[in-house]
């Protein structure tokens, strides 16, 4: 809703910059998204790294009785 209210000031305050930035927004995101779904990657990576190097921890631990 912000950014929505901020496009809306945009569009007042310079209409031809709103509508270049209505028009590069899908193009941007489309760029980016390999980059994003390159960070989801990483971090599921690391968060198996993780778990792995805790197992043995955890299986030592065992149940609390």
């Amino acid at each position: 809703m912000v950014g929505f209210l901020l496009w809306l000031l945009l569009l007042i305050v310079c209409w031809p910059l709103a509508l270049l930035a209505l028009v590069l927004y899908p193009i941007v995101w489309l760029l980016l998204l390999p980059l994003r779904l390159v960070g989801i990657t990483v971090s599921a990576v690391f968060a198996f790294l993780g778990a792995i190097l805790m197992l043995p921890a955890r299986v030592l631990r065992g149940r609390p009785v």
